[in-house]
């Protein structure tokens, strides 16, 4: 992990700030949790890519995705932190993706903590950094949309180096079903991003209505999201199945 703490100089601070962090998780990942160095190394490059596309200004609002970004690792921080003390609960969700079988192939346990995080974490984290008052602004929130689209293609330009970092675990089916597994894995996180969206704007009319209203709808959402990792711990080709199923999860409309 030299390479990481490495490139990570050139970060923008507080991003460099998460990027050591996860680094000292990964040094203390007791053998029960194993497992999941592979999705926590894996969260470690991709916010190195984002840090390094802030620092490079390709954002509408570089700060304001530094902010956001910073806020969404840290609500996976938080349920890792939960789970290594052992004695508190993390949200259902993760605690699914936790406790999945050690034996699962690496891109499972990939799939399973982005699901957690992309379906449960990610329209709360985009709640922190986008105010009630900006969601009445609609030019700016239009901004805040496209810089969180922008998202999109720094995660689909790390599908085919992510799929390489896993290349020793891969099997024979797998190996030649790489090229629809990176069209479909680049197809359904723009999908579940699509999704993100509109579950962000379904907490936030929540937090209108006050926090009892947001509780029972952030309740809703880690049902669902919980649900969705559920179907992601069944046998069978997960990547070619999300393909066609889908890999966001989506608010209903509140009763």
């Amino acid at each position: 992990m030299a390479i990481l703490n490495e490139h990570a100089a050139g970060q923008p601070e507080p991003i460099a700030a998460v990027v050591a962090g996860m680094r000292e998780r990964l040094d203390r990942l007791p053998p029960r949790l194993a497992h999941q160095r592979v999705f926590l190394t894996t969260y470690q490059r991709t916010t190195l890519a984002v840090g390094r596309a802030v620092a490079g200004g390709v954002f509408e609002d570089p700060d304001w995705v530094e902010r956001w970004d910073v806020a969404f690792a840290d609500l996976y921080l938080a349920a890792l932190d939960t789970e290594l003390a052992g004695g508190g609960r993390a949200p259902r969700p993760w605690r699914l993706a936790f406790a999945a079988p050690p034996a699962l192939p690496p891109l499972r346990h990939v799939l399973l903590g982005i699901n957690a995080h992309v379906n449960y974490d990610l329209p709360q984290a985009l709640l922190a950094v986008i105010s009630e008052d900006d969601f009445a602004d609609a030019a700016l929130l239009d901004r805040r949309r496209r810089d969180h689209e922008h998202i999109d293609r720094i995660l689909a330009s790390r599908v085919a180096a992510e799929d390489d970092e896993l290349a020793g675990h891969r099997t024979l089916l797998d190996r030649v079903l790489t090229p629809l597994n990176h069209q479909g894995s680049k197809r359904f996180l723009r999908e579940a991003r699509q999704k993100v969206w509109h579950n962000t704007l379904e907490l936030h009319n929540a937090r209108i209505a006050g926090p009892a209203q947001y509780a029972v709808r952030l309740a809703e959402l880690e049902v669902l999201s919980a649900a969705k990792i559920a179907d992601l711990l069944r046998p069978g080709q997960v990547v070619l199945r999300l393909a066609v199923a889908g890999f966001g999860v989506t608010l209903p409309p509140p009763d």
